[in-house]
């Protein structure tokens, strides 16, 4: 069985990492799993905790145009090197919750896209040997307001709203390079995103590659590899769901920001 690692937040308000099991039960670990955790006695039946986003990192590294027909349908051309900006830590939401709809946005886009996480503190590494510092992989959304991007002409606002990043189920250590990705709207049948993870311009290791040589990526830090042609935009009460094969889904659903309560 693929191990499946997790984050978790009891009703108790405690949080854990963990290892989730076939009947949801979770084995809690002492620590993170890229930090050396290890089993302990304590084990969580499935309706004594919720699912968080399974890494808290220091940042998000994101790319953008790193496949040909997307960079296409974003009126452009793929860039010479990796395009890369950053979402903030705040962004990150869970698997199952909601992602919120800016009141001065009129267009929220989903992007489905592959997640790597970084297992150890990794700075100018060659692509020989990123291998051995990525711990493994999950699913992301990186949601953006398409018109505040074209109005802004740079990504930060866009792209970094708190719930702006769905991030999980959970992450596996291994992963197939040929796995396709998807992504679905609502209950249809033919997805609107489909790509091989091997279409990539940039692959996985030649993409971590780059970003050390420019910032030092710390344990538990996600990459975003970018995403393949047929982003769209989502409506309130739509949910979005990304496959990936080896990992699972991640699925949310947008709600208006006025469904929030001010802190």
């Amino acid at each position: 069985m693929v191990q499946r690692y997790v984050r978790v937040k009891t009703t108790q308000a405690q949080t854990y990492y963990g290892l989730l099991q076939l009947d949801r039960s979770v084995q809690v670990l002492d620590a993170p799993s890229w930090l050396g955790g290890q089993p302990t006695d304590l084990k969580l039946e499935p309706e004594t905790y919720q699912l968080l986003a399974p890494s808290a990192p220091t940042k998000i590294i994101a790319v953008g145009k790193n496949y040909h027909q997307h960079a296409a349908e974003m009126g452009g051309e793929v860039p010479p090197y990796p395009l890369i900006f950053l979402k903030p830590p705040t962004a990150i939401t869970a698997h199952q919750t909601a992602i919120y709809s800016p009141p001065f946005s009129q267009q929220v886009d989903y992007e489905g896209e592959l997640a790597v996480v970084i297992g150890e503190r990794t700075r100018r590494c060659s692509p020989e040997k990123i291998r051995n510092k990525i711990w493994g992989y999950t699913i992301a959304n990186d949601v953006t307001a398409r018109d505040l991007q074209q109005k802004d002409g740079q990504w930060t606002r866009a792209k970094g709203f708190d719930s702006f990043c769905p991030l999980g189920p959970w992450i596996v250590r291994d992963l197939s390079a040929g796995a396709t990705l998807q992504t679905f709207l609502n209950d249809e049948t033919e997805p609107r995103q489909s790509a091989l993870l091997t279409q990539m311009v940039f692959p996985v290791e030649k993409l971590v590659s780059y970003i050390s040589q420019i910032m030092t990526l710390v344990p538990g830090d996600v990459i975003l590899t970018g995403t393949p042609k047929g982003i769209g935009p989502m409506q309130i009460g739509d949910r979005v769901r990304i496959e990936i094969e080896g990992i699972d889904c991640l699925e949310n659903y947008l709600l208006s920001s006025e469904e929030t309560k001010l802190g």
